[in-house]
């Protein structure tokens, strides 16, 4: 048997993949990290580090397992946060889900558990491994595929994944929660976590207020009916001119905002609402139009440099010239759409058989091989 260490986060899902290893006959602890203390940022009631410390150790002691608390705030702070503010401020929208998995749970955190002793690390990620004989471990989407958490995962590399153990990946959520009832442990009708990883709940421009300040700018409409959207190579020129379209209303900075965002524009007067379809950092505009369907909200394909290409599964990497069909996401739980990539010399360009929705730089797209998620990369443009 194996010494794990579970990363337990005070929700259910750590809890019984902790409580299935140890059936198992494994040695287990229990391993908290610590990765956020600031609550000025947190909406009202939500500062969920200090009470999933607590669940977490009620869990651990519930199941008769060692528990530790890690602090990593300062990794946290320099990897994900100051990452999440310089993406923001060039008007990109960061993902910091998948960049937490990469760079804290499975590298510092991993780093830690190995430090002493374990074998292995397990999460409560509705996502599974297999190995084939080849030695090649292969990223499988979770049985419930209303809780697949394998897109928060697309940048793990081989020697993460062999390390890395996904007790509850077979499992549907319900059973879980049936599990842990059953248990008698005190996270099993805990709501799952909302929010930014390890974060919580917070309001945006608040939280992004910490480094960037308020700066007044334009909010402008764009009509549906300009007929540069008729084109798909209209992308490549916008926004064509400062001054485009209508003045309709101020905002603090464009920089809080991101694509397809509703909610924050406070302009009203309109038939439809008013929905984000362009941001200009440089000059502080954002561009709007109005409706869920306006043409500004889709893109025919998108790009991705080579430098930001991640395989999963190396044995999936595509020659220069060389095209493939693939289903894809590009934000969590997303319904899986068809596409096509294209190996060029500066990446890959991905085209998509229906035009995508509220894409923007910066965000991760994810591509999948059946059920295995084999690569992934950071949108350019």
């Amino acid at each position: 048997m194996a010494l794990i260490v579970v990363g337990l986060s005070g929700g259910v899902d750590s809890s019984v993949a902790a409580h299935l290893l140890k059936k198992q006959g494994h040695e287990v602890i229990g391993l908290f990290m610590r990765n956020w203390t600031d609550e000025s940022v947190t909406l009202e009631e939500e500062c969920p580090w200090i009470e999933d410390s607590n669940d977490a150790l009620l869990v651990a002691e519930k199941l008769k397992i060692p528990f530790q608390v890690l602090d990593l705030s300062d990794q946290y702070k320099k990897r994900i946060v100051d990452y999440m503010y310089s993406e923001y401020q060039v008007g990109r929208t960061p993902n910091p889900d998948i960049l937490c998995n990469r760079e804290i749970k499975f590298d510092i955190f991993l780093k830690a558990a190995l430090a002493l002793g374990a074998d292995y690390v397990a999460t409560g990620h509705y996502v599974r491994k297999s190995t084939s004989e080849d030695g090649i471990h292969h990223l499988i989407a979770g049985i419930d595929k209303s809780k697949d958490q394998s897109y928060f995962l697309c940048q793990l590399s081989q020697e993460q994944l062999s390390k890395a153990l996904f007790p509850i990946g077979h499992l549907l959520k319900s059973k879980v929660r049936e599990m842990a009832l059953d248990l008698g442990l005190v996270t099993a009708n805990k709501k799952d976590s909302q929010g930014l990883c390890f974060i919580g709940k917070v309001s945006l421009p608040d939280f992004l207020q910490q480094k960037l300040k308020p700066k007044r700018g334009k909010i402008i409409e764009v009509q549906a009916s300009w007929q540069g959207f008729e084109s798909p190579q209209w992308g490549r020129q916008w926004p064509l001119t400062s001054d485009f379209g209508k003045v309709v209303g101020s905002h603090n900075g464009a920089y809080y905002f991101t694509i397809g965002q509703r909610k924050g524009l406070f302009v009203g007067g309109k038939a439809l609402p008013l929905f984000v379809i362009a941001l200009d950092v440089e000059k502080n505009i954002v561009y709007v139009g109005q409706g869920e369907n306006h043409p500004g909200l889709y893109r025919p394909f998108l790009k991705i440099y080579n430098s930001d290409i991640h395989w999963v599964n190396a044995e999936k990497k595509m020659n220069l010239g060389e095209s493939r069909d693939y289903m894809f996401r590009i934000r969590y739980r997303q319904k899986l759409f068809g596409a096509k990539i294209e190996s060029l010399a500066e990446g890959f360009k991905i085209q998509s058989n229906e035009p995508m929705k509220s894409v923007a730089p910066g965000q991760f797209a994810s591509w999948y091989d059946g059920n295995e998620l084999v690569g992934s990369g950071i949108i350019h443009s």
